[in-house]
């Protein structure tokens, strides 16, 4: 079996990242025998500068990208059905605000360096919290909330919430994968050297790691004598 290190680089307020992350998990569970996965989770932020109080993502949307309402129901339903295909379930009125998540990827952090077995529990509470509930991802009881349901220490959390804790880590990280060229999640990267870009669909990540799989398979066994 082929172990292979995955670091997923998305942030919670992306509806593609919880596209890509499903789809993903479909496509390590149809390789379960050939491929074994470490996932990791990496942030990054779509809009650091968002002010407290977030911003109605119909007008975020309109001013970013210049889209209409007309347009953004057509994209939202989109989403919807691809969601749907792969297990996610959307709101169907969207998300209806957007906010800041960069408390979200400090409990992210913490979970990957100390609680490394719940880090992806913690990521689909927060998902979910996000895009089927459409909740607040700047709010401490949201986010503390998630954490309960991860199984994880909600009073360390808290505290975390409370100090400037993992900040310059998440910072460094989000520089890091930035400064390499990633500017679009989900980023997707095997092994420090594939990359896999997008919300695919579950044949696209299965087809392309059992390939870098393969090729990994080959160069350790090396040339025959």
């Amino acid at each position: 079996m082929t172990k292979l290190k995955i670091d997923f680089v998305s942030d919670i307020s992306c509806p593609w990242c919880a596209i890509g992350l499903s789809a993903l998990e479909q496509a390590l569970d149809h390789l379960q025998g050939e491929v074994s996965a470490t996932l990791q989770f990496q942030p990054f932020e779509l809009n650091p500068q968002m002010p407290p109080g977030g911003q109605d993502i119909g007008e975020h949307l309109a001013q970013k990208y210049g889209s209409s309402p007309e347009q953004q129901a057509q994209i939202r339903e989109t989403i919807r059905q691809r969601g749907a295909e792969v297990g996610f379930d959307f709101s169907p009125a969207g998300r209806g605000r957007i906010y800041n998540t960069f408390n979200a990827h400090r409990l992210l952090h913490w979970a990957g360096v100390e609680h490394a077995g719940q880090q992806l529990a913690l990521k689909k509470s927060l998902l979910q919290a996000c895009h089927r509930e459409r909740q607040s991802m700047e709010s401490p009881e949201v986010l503390l909330a998630s954490v309960r349901e991860a199984g994880l220490d909600e009073q360390r959390a808290q505290a975390i919430l409370n100090s400037a804790e993992f900040t310059d880590e998440v910072r460094a990280q989000e520089a890091f994968y930035t400064n390499s060229g990633v500017h679009s999640v989900p980023a997707v990267i095997i092994n420090d050297e594939h990359l896999i870009s997008g919300g695919q669909p579950v044949a696209v990540f299965e087809n392309a790691l059992r390939q870098i799989a393969a090729q990994l398979a080959l160069n350790e066994s090396g040339p025959r004598p």
